[in-house]
């Protein structure tokens, strides 16, 4: 029996997908092969591989002058490559939410300014800071966020206007969650493994202006996004299953009524969970109200012990994943696109019947 299962990630994919993958796991098509052994060389994985960036393109509305590109080495990779690839004059400004985001700063100190503009690590990232745009660097390569934390359960309901200064946000765990108007960012990345399929692949949106060619540097080849897009990720031997899985994914979506859907059924997962949690005695969410994440719901009793209690019990009862992050304890419900109104009812109903009984 499958169990509700709200890990942050790896997490809960459709069950329509995981069907579809099953019943073409040995022979995808007419092509005697699986998709896991076929040559991303092939016409039958050229196919793929261009439908998902084609699918991807459709569902998030993106303009033509973007380029989709599929990357290995998940975000942490990428809070490497972005600033390689886009630092020009060596500044950049960074909003620091949560331990990504946090990562993302870091990293970037080696190839240059990271100005940290806001942090909220003063109240534990409980909070979106409120920027004071005066501090803004209006000369800056990029500016920096993670738009949806998932450690700790935050959201950017509202972008920072950066002007003319390029928005990188890390969609990881939010993206294909709701509509998105790319054309306000200058590159976007989410790894996939939580809202778009298996682990194994990035999906970077970069807008085609930001690529540059540092063919006459030492920056290794396969940190450079032109490599990436002049041979339409396929450089070296991509994440082809994954990719896949991407492609399964995004049809769902596309069948099951778009992004604008999407958002609606996010929303009414989200309620439920957090009403059962306002309307408890014993659970509480730490998060400023306003700034809550439609995705990661974190919640303790405020006492350790009975945390542990509840997410046994949990367990016990076909709620799974349940612990928050290491670094923060307590419980986390992350409650992706793949997530029915079901499981998370249920959870709250199992929710009310452990207060009863504690």
């Amino acid at each position: 029996m499958r169990v509700y299962n709200f890990s942050a990630g790896p997490a809960v994919l459709p069950e329509e997908v995981l069907k579809k993958a099953a019943s073409e796991l040995l022979e995808y098509g007419d092509s005697g092969q699986s998709v896991m052994e076929m040559s991303h060389r092939s016409k039958e994985y050229e196919v793929i591989h261009d439908g998902c960036i084609a699918l991807l393109r459709e569902v998030m509305a993106i303009p033509d002058n973007y380029k989709i590109l599929f990357i290995q080495g998940g975000a942490h990779m990428q809070f490497e490559m972005i600033p390689l690839n886009l630092m020009q004059k060596g500044k950049a400004d960074f909003v620091v939410t949560g331990q990504w985001a946090g990562k993302a700063h870091s990293e970037a100190k080696k190839y240059g300014e990271a100005n940290l503009i806001a942090s909220s690590k003063d109240k534990t990232f409980s909070y979106i800071p409120e920027l004071d745009k005066s501090k803004f660097t209006p000369d800056a390569d990029y500016f920096h966020i993670c738009e949806n934390n998932t450690i700790f359960g935050t959201k950017f309901w509202s972008l920072p206007e950066t002007g003319g200064v390029p928005l990188v946000s890390d969609m990881s765990s939010c993206i294909l969650s709701e509509p998105v108007d790319v054309s306000k960012y200058g590159l976007i990345y989410a790894c996939a493994q939580k809202n778009m399929g298996p682990s194994g692949v990035t999906i970077v949106i970069i807008r085609e202006d930001l690529i540059r060619d540092l063919s006459e540097t030492k920056f290794p080849t396969m940190l450079q996004y032109k490599i990436y897009d002049e041979n339409n990720s396929l450089y070296n031997t991509p994440p082809t299953y994954s990719i896949y899985m991407c492609k399964l994914v995004l049809e769902w979506i596309k069948e099951n009524g778009g992004l604008a859907a999407m958002k609606a059924h996010n929303e009414k997962k989200a309620a439920i969970l957090y009403n059962a949690i306002d309307n408890s005695k014993m659970f509480s969410n730490p998060v400023v109200k306003k700034d809550r994440s439609l995705m990661n719901v974190t919640f303790v009793t405020g006492k350790e012990d009975l945390d542990k209690k509840f997410i046994a019990e949990a367990k016990k009862a076909g709620f799974v994943n349940l612990a928050g992050h290491r670094s923060v304890g307590g419980m986390r419900a992350s409650i992706y696109n793949a997530m029915p109104v079901e499981g998370v009812q249920a959870l709250a109903d199992f929710m009310k019947k452990f207060e009863e009984e504690n």
